[in-house]
């Protein structure tokens, strides 16, 4: 009774569910035929000495034995004399005393670093020469601990 009533297209999707179950069924069946298992040989790889893996043993003529004794292990310490200079010279080349920020040429380096009111320990105008330290501001690099450089 339920058959009679079916539409041509709830056929075809009931044609197709039926030859998937069959072609699952085929392959179950063919995999039990051949009976072919895979043994762990098969599934191992070996790396050669670039690096490299393939299906090939190492030749244990070219093994090198390493003494552990041999192997040096150290430690490197931060020589102080090596630290790099936090503390950095510079000239202001534009400060807007209204707005609160302003830019460092940095001496050494002659990169352009940008420098807010906040982190200003002193007052500072165009042209001087200025003591700062670089830390990472939201767009860039920023000047921070800006100070005015007395000899």
């Amino acid at each position: 009774m339920g058959r009679s009533q079916e539409t041509f297209s709830k056929k075809e999707v009931r044609i197709k569910k039926e030859k998937k179950r069959k072609a699952k069924a085929e392959k179950r069946a063919k995999k039990v035929t051949d009976n072919k298992k895979s043994s762990f040989e098969d599934m191992i790889a070996y790396v050669d000495e670039f690096g490299m893996i393939t299906a090939t043993p190492p030749d244990p003529t070219k093994k090198t034995v390493v003494v552990a004794e041999n192997i040096e292990l150290k430690i490197t310490k931060n020589d102080p004399a090596s630290a790099p200079d936090f503390v950095r010279k510079g000239v202001i080349t534009f400060f807007n005393d209204s707005k609160g920020f302003g830019f460092i040429r940095d001496l050494a380096s002659n990169q352009s670093i940008f420098v807010h009111a906040n982190n200003l320990l002193e007052p500072v105008k165009e042209n001087n020469v200025v003591v700062f330290e670089i830390g990472k501001g939201p767009k860039g690099p920023s000047a921070l601990k800006v100070k005015l450089f007395k000899e």
